[in-house]
């Protein structure tokens, strides 16, 4: 009997122990990184300063593009070695060095297989073709693309069927032009789509009403194959207002969903949107952070219409105050992003926290969170355990693999000082698979295509493959997966036109290439 109590607590203890959440270690590297860059400017900058991680250089790492705001935006050459400390290095005369530059991101617009990007800025906003090697010339007329003389904050992109080029959306904040009576005078948004002969763009396409956008992510709701354009924007300054979702079907003039057809009405301090399919309920959710209430919201009724409803508090993803500093005002939240940080093959959440600039009503000391998805589905705060506490005013950042070592690394800008680096010197995580998508179309990238990976548990942990999104911030690259204990999993990958592959064997610890219509092609 007492053999038997014996086994019975040794299991007990086991799955105890097996539950337990990972928390990842960072250290901060900033000093030694070399990423030397500061978000400067006051009211025109007081959103903004986008950090963007992609690879020009072609050795597979990504490098850093930094907004200055009022300095010059920086790109900096990714030179850490795999599994090693951060090391970077400024780049010169590579035709990015703009100033009044928010945020940027990422996409190849000309399928000719080099990124390009996209370039936001307090007035003409910049879109740069990749020429390889880190150097860009500016593609503004080559494609007819007006880049306004607005406050830009937002941009997401997306193929519609058919087309050679991306449709492009771009949203503004408060019109410039009543900087001194700001209120209800928000910029408008607008839409681009190719010319007939789909080499350059017709006339932007306005998506009245606009309500000072803080971030756009066009994302297939409910995998109908058609993405929608979801916009999250700042009621600190529109008039009647709320956020919104827009209809853009192939040949038709985008409409907003309405509440007849399932969208409730809702009305925040939008500053960034982040999307995952968190909870394996076959459909992404998304995450909005604002000021005060953040909100996580997962589709209610299905596939048939829009209808979202809040995340329960219990769940723990608020975030509504901060978690160390002692100031119990509520938080400001910035850019967010899931991703499975300590490789448990649970989406896991980010959020990038700062005051505006001395708004009393709100906290002054505002940490970052780090949202662990516990077992049961509840997240849990290990910012601090973690080691990435910091109380600056932050805005974009990137978690993303800087030194190919199959562990997020983080980057988070701030305003008015140096950006912070951390990177995850963890021991004790799961095994990981990093997985890049190459189409055979103009969609080179196979932006809105969804990527799925086997879990342990028999759950399918799934990705879409999209542009835009958090704040001002844009990524292009590796896909990072979580596979936990496995050493051996399966991938398949739903195309962009709708076309999906077969399951996949690849083992774990691996980056690689997946061709369309399924080849692995494992590259390390």
């Amino acid at each position: 009997m007492k053999n038997f109590l014996a086994v019975i607590a040794l299991v007990v203890a086991t799955s105890a122990a097996c539950a337990e959440t990972i928390v990842p270690s960072f250290k901060e590297e900033t000093a030694t990184s070399g990423l030397k860059s500061i978000y400067k400017g006051d009211w025109q900058y007081m959103v903004g300063g986008g950090i963007t991680a992609f690879d020009c250089s072609g050795d597979g790492k990504p490098e850093i593009y930094a907004a200055g705001g009022l300095n010059k935006a920086k790109l900096f050459i990714n030179n850490s070695k795999p599994g090693g400390t951060l090391k970077f290095s400024e780049a010169r005369k590579t035709g990015l060095e703009f100033d009044h530059v928010t945020g940027a991101y990422p996409l190849d617009i000309d399928g000719d297989g080099i990124l390009d990007l996209v370039v936001l800025r307090v007035g003409e906003n910049k879109i740069m073709r990749g020429l390889g090697n880190c150097k860009f010339t500016e593609a503004n007329k080559l494609w007819n693309i007006d880049g306004g003389n607005a406050w830009h904050s937002a941009f997401s992109a997306t193929w519609e069927k058919g087309n050679r080029l991306p449709t492009l959306a771009f949203g503004t904040y408060i019109d410039p032009k009543f900087e001194d009576d700001p209120w209800g005078h928000c910029g408008e948004n607008t839409l681009l789509r190719p010319n007939v002969d789909q080499k350059s763009y017709a006339a932007p396409i306005k998506l009245n009403p606009s309500f000072c956008t803080l971030s756009m992510l066009f994302t297939d709701w409910n995998h109908s194959g058609i993405a929608s354009l979801r916009v999250s924007n700042d009621r600190e300054y529109y008039m009647g207002g709320q956020e919104q979702m827009w209809k853009v079907l192939p040949g038709e003039a985008p409409k907003l969903f309405t509440e007849a057809e399932g969208w409730k009405f809702i009305r925040l301090w939008g500053m960034g949107i982040a999307t995952a399919d968190f909870n394996n309920s076959g459909f992404p959710s998304y995450f909005l952070s604002s000021m005060a209430d953040q909100r996580m919201q997962i589709l209610a009724d299905g596939a048939a219409k829009p209808a979202y409803k809040e995340a329960q508090f219990a769940m723990g993803t608020t975030a509504h105050k901060p978690y160390a500093g002692g100031d119990e005002r509520p938080s400001t939240g910035w850019h967010t992003q899931f991703e499975d940080v300590n490789n448990d093959g649970r989406y896991d959440l980010f959020i990038a926290k700062g005051n505006v600039d001395q708004m009393p009503d709100f906290a002054q000391k505002d940490p970052n969170n780090l949202l662990l998805q516990k077992e049961d589905g509840t997240f849990m705060e290990a910012g601090e355990k973690a080691g990435i506490l910091s109380f600056r005013n932050h805005r974009g950042a990137q978690l993303v693999d800087l030194n190919a070592d199959g562990k997020l690394d983080l980057v988070v800008s701030a305003r008015h000082e140096n950006l912070q680096a951390w990177r995850n010197v963890s021991t004790t995580l799961g095994h990981f698979l990093e997985i890049k998508l190459q189409d055979s179309g103009p969609n080179r990238n196979a932006i809105g295509a969804l990527v799925e990976v086997k879990e342990a548990d028999g759950k399918v942990m799934a990705r879409e493959n999209y542009v835009g999104g958090g704040h001002m911030s844009g990524q292009a690259g590796f896909l990072h997966f979580g596979i936990g204990a496995q050493k051996e999993t399966q991938i398949r990958v739903r195309w962009p036109d709708g076309t999906q592959g077969a399951w996949q064997a690849i083992k774990a610890d691996k980056f690689a290439v997946v061709e369309k219509p399924g080849t692995v092609k494992v590259l390390k």
